[in-house]
């Protein structure tokens, strides 16, 4: 419990002292409404307005996690790639790092044009935006393998897809769930900015026509809901972590 209130209880008087610098500089600056409502006001309208919210959460959530997920299998399949060739490695990297020089901006309208206003390419910008972190944690995984162990597995006559499976990929995984975290917080943004250029449903598409209707309140209220949904996304990352590498979560506990 003690440990829990030590990482919990900060973060949150953080979050309360914030909250109440935004009520008081809302109030007391007098900038209206339209420009910046008070705390209080936003959380008031969005829970008027929760059902709006949810049904909007709903496609935006769909499209974070469907997108997440082929993130997470391309950036594996990438990485094994460049793992097992030198020269793959060598001559796609240079590819994968100019694909995220691309603005955020200018990819999603784009990406609707080609594939239209549907699933699709929302699921096709949240990957694009999203597995390039996990491909680096993967690879920096990869080269912090142990040497002896692959020495002694290649001395034994092991294939490399049994040195890989039991040593080079176990070591990786720290550095995937790395990976994971950092690309968490892109998702959310990249769905909302895919449903910005062109979507039926979504917090984008709420986003937009609570501007269009000078509802400062409503959008932020999208924004807070956005904010926790790629909270409670990054904090799955480490119950995922802890059921899939145990061990590796207890070292850390040790250390600290």
């Amino acid at each position: 419990m003690r440990r829990t209130l030590r990482i919990v209880l900060p973060p949150l008087l953080v979050v309360g002292l914030l909250g109440v610098l935004w009520e008081v500089y809302a109030r007391v600056g007098n900038l209206g409404d339209e420009v910046l409502p008070p705390l209080s006001r936003v959380l008031s309208a969005g829970w008027d307005d929760r059902a709006s919210l949810w049904a909007s959460t709903q496609p935006t959530l769909r499209e974070v996690l469907l997108g997440f997920a082929v993130s997470v299998v391309f950036a594996f399949a990438i990485s094994i790639l460049l793992d097992a060739s030198g020269l793959a490695r060598r001559s796609v990297m240079p590819v994968l790092i100019g694909s995220q020089t691309i603005p955020l901006v200018v990819l999603a309208p784009l990406v609707v044009i080609w594939f239209g206003f549907g699933l699709t390419p929302k699921i096709l910008l949240v990957a694009l935006v999203t597995f390039f972190p996990i491909v680096v944690g993967l690879l920096d995984g990869y080269a912090s393998s142990e040497r002896d162990a692959v020495t002694l597995l290649r001395t034994m006559g092991a294939s490399w897809p049994t040195v890989f499976r039991l040593v080079r990929l176990p070591s990786a995984l720290p550095g995937f769930f790395t990976g994971l975290r950092i690309a968490i917080t892109y998702a959310v943004v990249a769905a909302i900015f895919a449903e910005y250029a062109g979507a039926e449903t979504g917090l984008g598409v709420y986003i937009q026509g609570a501007d269009n209707s000078f509802r400062t309140d409503l959008v932020l209220a999208a924004v807070l809901v956005t904010a926790v949904l790629t909270l409670v996304l990054y904090a799955a990352t480490f119950i995922v972590q802890r059921l899939t590498i145990p061990w590796y979560t207890d070292a850390r506990k040790v250390n600290q």
